[in-house]
């Protein structure tokens, strides 16, 4: 149920501070924002954090925020499908901080509701900036993504017809950043056992086959040979420089 907005001053006509949510799943980059907003008291502050997608949902901190700092990829999901829910537990204003350069992601999320996106590479002050500027019911868009949303707003917030993605396109534009990355390291070492790419990707061989699972489903493949031949066909990684052990394609490439 959406709540009322907060005064933007305390009694005695005192300009209140900001109050930021952090959806940030990397526990340094979390340390680092928190660290951040807190230095620059009494201009904002933050009021709750959280690593996954549930605990944003059901964060009992969402009612009092302001503004949103919302990672995409959260506990290796994608966060963009809990905008809706957001806006019905609050009026706080969401602002992307993203690492990754993917448009197409950065489009979906601001035409679901997000009111910026930030790369978390700028300058502190720039995202200190961005928060600010958010909050004050602005919006926060790199050149290339405000033509964009402003194309499809002309248009009727859609694409025309013509330029409907085809489904691999979609397919492909379903992966979160981190499905992308095992895609890539499952390719770069197409004859490695599953515990050593997990140890590489700095997960539980447990986590990658859950990760495996959901990247077949939605690209509609079945095994690592046929990931491996999609990944290349549809230019989602760079074939390894020697090529794949066909040889050890029984013992090593299973189904999942």
């Amino acid at each position: 149920m959406p709540h009322t907005a907060h005064p933007a001053v305390e009694a005695g006509g005192r300009a209140r501070a900001i109050r930021v949510f952090i959806a940030e799943d990397h526990a340094i980059t979390l340390w680092g924002l928190r660290k951040l907003i807190d230095a620059s008291a009494p201009r904002m502050v933050v009021v709750g954090t959280a690593c996954t997608r549930a605990e944003l949902s059901s964060h009992e901190a969402l009612p009092m925020s302001d503004v949103i700092l919302l990672d995409l990829d959260l506990g290796g999901e994608d966060a963009v499908s809990c905008l809706a829910t957001l806006r019905q537990r609050c009026t706080a204003r969401v602002l992307v901080l993203t690492g990754a350069d993917d448009i197409a992601r950065h489009r979906g999320a601001v035409m679901n509701g997000a009111r910026g996106v930030i790369h978390k590479s700028e300058p502190a002050e720039v995202i200190l900036r961005a928060i600010e500027k958010v909050h004050a019911g602005e919006v926060w868009l790199h050149r290339a993504l405000l033509g964009e949303v402003l194309g499809l707003l002309t248009e009727g917030n859609a694409p025309r017809a013509s330029h409907a993605p085809d489904p691999e396109t979609k397919r492909i534009a379903s992966l979160t950043a981190r499905e992308r990355e095992v895609v890539a390291a499952m390719v770069q070492a197409p004859g490695a056992k599953q515990f050593a790419i997990a140890d590489e990707l700095g997960m539980s061989e447990h986590t990658l086959r859950n990760h495996l699972t959901v990247i077949y489903s939605k690209l509609a493949v079945q095994g690592r040979l046929k990931l491996y031949v999609y990944a290349i066909e549809h230019k989602l990684a760079a074939p390894p420089a020697q090529g794949p052990d066909w040889t050890r394609l029984d013992s090593a490439w299973g189904t999942v």
